[in-house]
């Protein structure tokens, strides 16, 4: 917006200069006088010139990132799109796991909320229960699952991610 205020001005000075210009030789003004009023209309064309190419270089710069921009947000997209499936593919192998250790529903969801670093304070909370019921389902699954504490059963299941 500024270049093109500055662009308009400078036409503008152009302009009036050069019918200034017109108007000196048909009143026979001095020749120095002239061609000074005359280097300022060529001076100001110039850098109007200039400016109307900058703007347009830069114009033609900001299309580019506005399709470098679309194009690195389709790969977000579908970057995200594949985030999703792997995580829903994830989640039904936690679920095989624990049903192949036999917890129960309630165990279950305990243990994804163990997952996701919830206290058991937090998950009574979550699921409407004492917390002294959340310790004895932990107790349970780690029983179950072979692990000892919360550290190694969620270690179980990101180790893979982590070779």
């Amino acid at each position: 917006m500024r270049n093109a205020v500055i662009t308009l001005i400078l036409i503008t000075i152009m302009v009036l200069n050069a019918l200034d210009v017109v108007v000196d030789i048909g009143l026979g003004v001095p020749f120095w006088h002239i061609v000074q009023e005359s280097m300022l209309v060529v001076l100001s064309a110039i850098g109007a010139a200039l400016l109307i190419f900058h703007m347009h270089k830069k114009n033609k710069s900001l299309k580019y990132l506005a399709l470098d921009l679309a194009d690195a947000n389709k790969q977000i997209s579908l970057l995200n799109g594949k985030i999703q499936e792997e995580r829903k593919r994830y989640s039904l192998v936690i679920k095989e796991q624990f049903e192949h250790w036999g917890l129960t529903t309630g165990e279950q969801q305990v243990a994804i909320l163990l997952l996701k670093g919830l206290s058991f304070k937090e998950i009574s909370t979550v699921r409407e229960t004492k917390e002294m019921t959340v310790r004895q389902q932990a107790s349970s699954i780690y029983s179950k699952s072979g692990l000892v504490g919360r550290h190694e059963f969620s270690a179980w299941f990101l180790e893979d991610f982590l070779s």
